[in-house]
C-alpha cells in the first residue's frame, strides 16, 4: 500500500512541510490496520517514548485516557478532545531517556527485568510507521526490535523489547562482557557473536552455563534457541577457550564437518536411576530416571536400590525426613511461579504420586496435552525440592517448558499464581490423562430424572475421557441450574471443577443510596440506604427498597420504579429485573418511583424542570435548555391519559415541595394539600392563576411543543413535559428537595478505613458463591424452549467434594471503569473447615466433608507492583513461609492474614478438635 505524502516534501533532504493534524492521523491509522493484518516473526517494530507519543496523540485531537502503555499501538479513536483548543506541534522524537547509557542503542534501561514494566514509558511501532514519524519529525535514536512467537500448539506473538542480556565471563582473564542476544537465537547464533568479539576459532570454544556463578551444562552447538536452553535474561555464561588438541565434537561436529547427535555433558540417565540404581525403560519410552541423576549428593543418604521398587525416594524421604524445604531462585518476577508452585508440591497426594515412578501414565499422544513434558518438568522439579534438602533451586528448566507451551507467562512480567495455577493443573491432568483415546458421549438432558441419577451419569461420562490423578484428588462436581426469564424452562448440568473462585464480602455486599419520590404527591423525596448484593440486580435492589429492614415499607399495591438521573433528566430506566448492579456506578444518582402496581403498562408522566432564563424560541430552536432539579414521574392507571389530566396531574405531584408559608393563592393550595381534595387543587390553580406553564418536550427537554387537552396518549407510553421553574414558581414551592440527590456510594476517609480492617468469613465468601444471580449480557443462555439466547438465573450447588479442595478468594476485580484489589480479612478456618450444609448429594458410601489447611498462596501490595509467597504444612504440623529462596518457620497463628489470596485445603476422615479455630468464623 502507499501513503501519499499529501502536504508534505523535501528541501535538501533536510526538512519536511508538516502534514495537517488530520492527515498524520489517517496515514498512521492506514499503516496501524495494514500492520495489524500481516503478523509474522521477524516483523520489525520500534520502541518509542511514550512521552511524545503522548504528545502527538493530543497534537492530532485523539484521546490519551486509555492509551497501554508498552503495548502496540492500534487503530487511534479521535475524541475528547476540544477541537478548538490549539495544540502544540510536537518536537523532535526523543528517546534518549530510554537508553542504558545514552548511547548504547542496543540496552534499553529496564533495571533489567524487576522495574521495566512498572515503567513502561515506551511504546512500540511497527516499522513504516516508525518511518513516517521519522520523516514528519526526525529525531531519535531508532531502536529496533523484532516480532517473535510463543507457544507450540496455540502460537502468540511478542515484540522482544528485552533481549536477553548475558554475562560473560572469559576464563582466561576474567574479564567481563555483556552479550545482549535474542531469547530467539540459537545456541550456534550465541558462540558465533562470542566468537566474532574475541576473535576466536569456534572449533576451540565452549561455553557453559554459569548460572549463579556455578557450571551447569555446557551449551552444545546446535539450533536450539536459547530460550529452550533455559539461559535467563542477566545471567552468567563462562567462556573457555581449549588449547591445540580439544576435539571438535564439542561443537557438536566430526571431522567431516556432519552434525554429530546431541551428546549430554551430565553423566547419562541410563546408568542410574532416579533412586540412583539401574534405570528401566519402559514402553513410552522414557527413562525411570527422566535425564536426571537427582539424588546424588543431596544429603538424604538414600539407599542404592534398583527402580523396581517404585516407592524407593517416597520411603526414603519418609524415613530421613527434611525434604520439602528447598526455596525457589525468582529468576525475575517469577515469585508469583515459584507461590504456585510451592502449594502443589506439597500437596500430600501429588507428593506420593510424583515421588512414585509415574512414567507408565505419561500421555503423548493427548492432542490437548503438552507431550508428557510439562508433568516430566513438574515431576522433576518436586523431586528435586523433596530430596535437596534446604538448598535453593533454580527452576529455569520448568520455567522453560512453561514457556514453552504456556506462551502468556513468558518473559519476566508479574503475572498472576491463581491463572497458573489453573493451567498447571489442566496441564498435568492432560499430560497424565490415562484415556489416551477418548469416547464420544453425547450429552443428556435431565428430563426430570432424579439428581442423583443425571449427576452419577455426568460423572461417569467425565470419568470416561478424563481419568487422571488430578481428576482423582483434584476434581469435584457441582450442581448448575438455569432458569429462563421468559418461559421458567429449568435446565439442570452437573459439571466437574478444579477449584471454587470466591468472591469477597466487600464484593459480595455493597451499600446503596437511592431518593424514594412519590409519584402521586404523596410526601417528600427521601433518600434511602441498604445493602445488597455487588453482583446482584435490579430485582435485589428494588426488595431491598421495598420491604428490607432499611426500606420505604412499600405498600402491597405500589411497586418501585427506579431510574438513573443524569444532568437533570432521567438518563435510562432500570425496567430489567436481570439487570446486574455492576452498571451501576458510584457516582451515579438513582431514584425510585413509588407508583401504582397494576398488571397492565402504565403510562408515564415525567415533568422535566427548567429554570425561566431563556425565551421559548431558543428552546423551540434546539437551544441548550438549563434544566434543574430532579424529574418527578407519576403513573396513570385509570383509563387513558389526556391532555387535560396532565396539569392538575402535575398539581399534585408538586404538593410536597409547597412552602409552610407563603403568599395567596399558596395558603389555599397548602390547606388543599393537607386535605387532599384532588378537585379543591385543581379549583385552586384553574385559568391563569397556576403559577406554572407546561409544554410537551423530548427527554433531555430541548424541544417543546403546547398540550392538547383533547389529544390522547397510548397506554403504556412515556408522556415528558417541561415546567418552566419561574420566579412565581419558587416563592411557592421549594427546590431544595429536589436538588443535589447523594450518590449512590460517597466514601469517605472514615468508612475506608473502617471496611478495610473489616474480617469477614470465609463462609459468606462461599455463600455468596453459591447464590443465585442472574447470568451477565455476555452471556446469555440459549433457551431450547425459547428458541433464543436469555439472561436466565443461574444458581449453583456443590455435589462431589474432591480430596483436595481449593479455593481462589477474588481479590483482584477489573472494570470498565475500575481496576481494584482488596485487602480484605477474610478469617478461614486452619482446622475443621466443615461444609456439610453446602454439599447437596449424599454419597454412597459416605465421604466426610470436613477439611484442613496445608498450603496458602499469598499476594503482597497492590495491581500496580506486588508479591507472591507462599505458607505450607509439613509433616509434624510444622508451617513454613516459602518466599522464593527464602525459607522460614512461622507459628499457626501467623499464616492468617489479609494477603491470603488461593487457600488449599485436604479432606480429613475424622475432625480434630481444636477450641476457638472453626467455631468463631
Amino acid at each position: 500500500m502507499t501513503i501519499p505524502e499529501s502536504g508534505c516534501y523535501m528541501d535538501n533532504e533536510t526538512s519536511c512541510l508538516p502534514c495537517t493534524p488530520e492527515e498524520e492521523k489517517r496515514v498512521v491509522d492506514e499503516l496501524t490496520k495494514e500492520a495489524e493484518s500481516n503478523l509474522k516473526e521477524g516483523n520489525l517494530y520500534y520502541v518509542l517514548s511514550n512521552r511524545w507519543y503522548m504528545d502527538w496523540l493530543r497534537y492530532t485531537g485523539q484521546d490519551t485516557g486509555d492509551n497501554m502503555f508498552g503495548h502496540f499501538i492500534g487503530p487511534l479513536s479521535c475524541n475528547g478532545v476540544d477541537s478548538k483548543t490549539p495544540i502544540r506541534r510536537p518536537g523532535q522524537i526523543d528517546n534518549s531517556h530510554l537508553l542504558l547509557d545514552g548511547s548504547d542503542v542496543d540496552g534499553i534501561d529496564l533495571d533489567m527485568h524487576r522495574t521495566l514494566e512498572e515503567r513502561r514509558d515506551y511504546v512500540l511501532v511497527p516499522q513504516e510507521i516508525w518511518k513516517k514519524f521519522h520523516d514528519w519529525y526526525k529525531g531519535g535514536p531508532a531502536l529496533p526490535r523484532k516480532l517473535i512467537s510463543h507457544g507450540v500448539a496455540h502460537k502468540s506473538y511478542s515484540v522482544e523489547v528485552y533481549p536477553l542480556s548475558l554475562k560473560l565471563t572469559d576464563s582466561r582473564d576474567d574479564k567481563k562482557y555483556i552479550i545482549r542476544i535474542s531469547k530467539k537465537e540459537s545456541v550456534r547464533a550465541l558462540y558465533n557473536k562470542v566468537c566474532s568479539l574475541l576473535d576466536l576459532d569456534p572449533e576451540k570454544v565452549g561455553i557453559w552455563d554459569n548460572f549463579n556463578g556455578r557450571k551447569h551444562k555446557l551449551l552444545t552447538v546446535s539450533d536450539e534457541d536459547l530460550e529452550e536452553a533455559c539461559l535467563q535474561i542477566d545471567q552468567d555464561i563462562l567462556l573457555e577457550v581449549q588449547s591445540e588438541g580439544f576435539h571438535s565434537s564439542r561443537s557438536g561436529m566430526d571431522s567431516t564437518g556432519n552434525e554429530l547427535a546431541l551428546v549430554a555433558v551430565d553423566p547419562p540417565s541410563t546408568s542410574t536411576s532416579i533412586a540412583g540404581g539401574p534405570a528401566v525403560s519402559n514402553s513410552n519410552g522414557y527413562s525411570s530416571g527422566f535425564g536426571y541423576n537427582i539424588i546424588k549428593g543431596n544429603g538424604l543418604n538414600l539407599p542404592f536400590t534398583t527402580a523396581d521398587d517404585g516407592n524407593d525416594i517416597l520411603s526414603s524421604v519418609k524415613k530421613c525426613g527434611g525434604g520439602g524445604l528447598a526455596g525457589l531462585q525468582n529468576l525475575g518476577n517469577t515469585c508469583f511461579m515459584n507461590s504456585a508452585l510451592q502449594c502443589l508440591i506439597h500437596t500430600p497426594p501429588l507428593v506420593e504420586y510424583f515421588l512414585q515412578d509415574y512414567t507408565e501414565e505419561i500421555n503423548k499422544q493427548n492432542p490437548l496435552g503438552l507431550h508428557g513434558e510439562l508433568a516430566i518438568a513438574f515431576g522433576e522439579l518436586l523431586r528435586k525440592i523433596w530430596s535437596s534438602g534446604r538448598a535453593p533451586i533454580a527452576p529455569r528448566a520448568f520455567k522453560g517448558k512453561l514457556a514453552r507451551f504456556a506462551p502468556q507467562f513468558s518473559g519476566y512480567n508479574q503475572h498472576d499464581s491463581q491463572e497458573l495455577l489453573a493451567f498447571l493443573l489442566d496441564g498435568l491432568h492432560e499430560d497424565l490423562n490415562r484415556v489416551k483415546k477418548k469416547p464420544y458421549i453425547q450429552a443428556k438432558d435431565a428430563n426430570g430424572r432424579p439428581d442423583w441419577k443425571v449427576a452419577n451419569e455426568c460423572w461417569q461420562n467425565h470419568k470416561a475421557r478424563n481419568d487422571s490423578v488430578i481428576v482423582d484428588v483434584c476434581q469435584g462436581q457441582y450442581k448448575s441450574t438455569l432458569v429462563c426469564p421468559s418461559c421458567s424452562k429449568i435446565s439442570v448440568t452437573f459439571d466437574p471443577f478444579m477449584y471454587l473462585s470466591l468472591p469477597l464480602p466487600s464484593t459480595v455486599t455493597r451499600s446503596m443510596t437511592i431518593t424514594i419520590l412519590y409519584g402521586d404527591g404523596g410526601a417528600l423525596p427521601m433518600p434511602f440506604t441498604v445493602s445488597v448484593l455487588k453482583h446482584g440486580c435490579v430485582k435485589d435492589l428494588i426488595q431491598a427498597l421495598s420491604d428490607g429492614p432499611d426500606g420505604c415499607c412499600l405498600k402491597s399495591d405500589e411497586k418501585l420504579l427506579l431510574a438513573e438521573v443524569d444532568d437533570h433528566h432521567i438518563h435510562r430506566y432500570l425496567d430489567n429485573p436481570y439487570e446486574q448492579l455492576s452498571s451501576i456506578k458510584d457516582d451515579d444518582h438513582i431514584v425510585a418511583y413509588r407508583v401504582p402496581k397494576v398488571p397492565e403498562k402504565l403510562t408515564r408522566l415525567e415533568i422535566i424542570f427548567r429554570s425561566k432564563q431563556k425565551c421559548m424560541s431558543d428552546i423551540s430552536n434546539g437551544a441548550d435548555s438549563e434544566l434543574l432539579g430532579t424529574p418527578l414521574v407519576s403513573c396513570f392507571a385509570d383509563g387513558l391519559l389526556t391532555g387535560a389530566d396532565i396539569q392538575p396531574l402535575a398539581h399534585k405531584m408538586l404538593v410536597p415541595l409547597m412552602r409552610t408559608t407563603s403568599a395567596s393563592p399558596s395558603n389555599q393550595v397548602q390547606t388543599n394539600a393537607a386535605s387532599g381534595d384532588a378537585m379543591e387543587l385543581e379549583e385552586a390553580f384553574n385559568g391563569d392563576s397556576s403559577p406554572f406553564h407546561l409544554w410537551l418536550t423530548d427527554e433531555k427537554g430541548t424541544s417543546c411543543h403546547p398540550i392538547d387537552n383533547a389529544r390522547v396518549f397510548e397506554q403504556g407510553q412515556t408522556v415528558r413535559v417541561l415546567l418552566e421553574w419561574s420566579d412565581r414558581v419558587r416563592e411557592l414551592y421549594d427546590v431544595s428537595y429536589i436538588e443535589n440527590l447523594p450518590e449512590v456510594y460517597k466514601t469517605t476517609g472514615y468508612i475506608a478505613k473502617k471496611n478495610k480492617h473489616e474480617a469477614v468469613s470465609l463462609f459468606s465468601c462461599l455463600e455468596a458463591f453459591l447464590k443465585e444471580e442472574p447470568l451477565g449480557p455476555d452471556d446469555m443462555w440459549y433457551c431450547p424452549a425459547c428458541k433464543e439466547h436469555r439472561q436466565a438465573t443461574k444458581k449453583l450447588d456443590l455435589w462431589r467434594l474432591p480430596e483436595i479442595l481449593v479455593f481462589h478468594l477474588k481479590r483482584f476485580s477489573y472494570s470498565r471503569y475500575l481496576k481494584n484489589k482488596l485487602d480484605t480479612f477474610v478469617n478461614f478456618p486452619v482446622r475443621n473447615l466443615d461444609i456439610s450444609k453446602y454439599v447437596m448429594s449424599k454419597d454412597d458410601p459416605p465421604q466426610s466433608h470436613v477439611y484442613e489447611l496445608y498450603a496458602i498462596s499469598n499476594h503482597y501490595g497492590g495491581l500496580g507492583g506486588g508479591h507472591y509467597s507462599a505458607y505450607a504444612k509439613l509433616e509434624g504440623d510444622k508451617w513454613y513461609h516459602f518466599d522464593d529462596s527464602h525459607v522460614s518457620s512461622v507459628s499457626e497463628d501467623e499464616i492468617k492474614t489479609s494477603a491470603a489470596y488461593v487457600l488449599f485445603y485436604r479432606r480429613v476422615e475424622k475432625p480434630v478438635s481444636v477450641v476457638g479455630d472453626a467455631s468463631n468464623i
